[in-house]
């Protein structure tokens, strides 16, 4: 299995899905990355060749923030919000929906309230 910034891709789907393995890559980054190296979004990880894999690498590194960068920055910016107990931060430390939604009936994945 390659590895792309200490991912395994899957080997049998197309580049342009194995690269939206990668956390902070979705399509339209895995449409601009693969436009970039100049290789067919079809063409499946395991017909790449090894100089293909190291152009996809060097696009990637080039993207920004992704993997362990992004969920570090994530996850410091949910502690500061915690931190300075705003409304936003209480909710999260609460395990309640953050962004506005109700809870009198929905929400039970995020309450973690299951049937006894």
């Amino acid at each position: 299995m390659p590895r792309i910034v200490g991912v395994n891709i899957p080997v049998r789907k197309h580049i342009l899905i194995g690269l939206q393995a990668i956390y902070g890559i979705g399509s339209t980054r895995a449409r601009l990355i693969c436009k970039r190296a100049q290789i067919d979004p079809e063409t499946k990880v395991k017909d790449l060749a090894e100089d293909q894999l190291n152009i996809i690498r060097k696009e990637v590194s080039k993207c920004g923030e992704i993997e362990g960068d992004l969920r570090r920055m994530v996850a410091m910016n949910i502690k500061r919000l915690t931190d300075i107990a705003c409304y936003r931060g209480l909710r999260h430390r609460r395990n309640l929906p953050v962004r506005g939604q109700r809870t009198r009936t929905n929400s039970r994945t995020r309450r973690k309230q299951h049937r006894k």
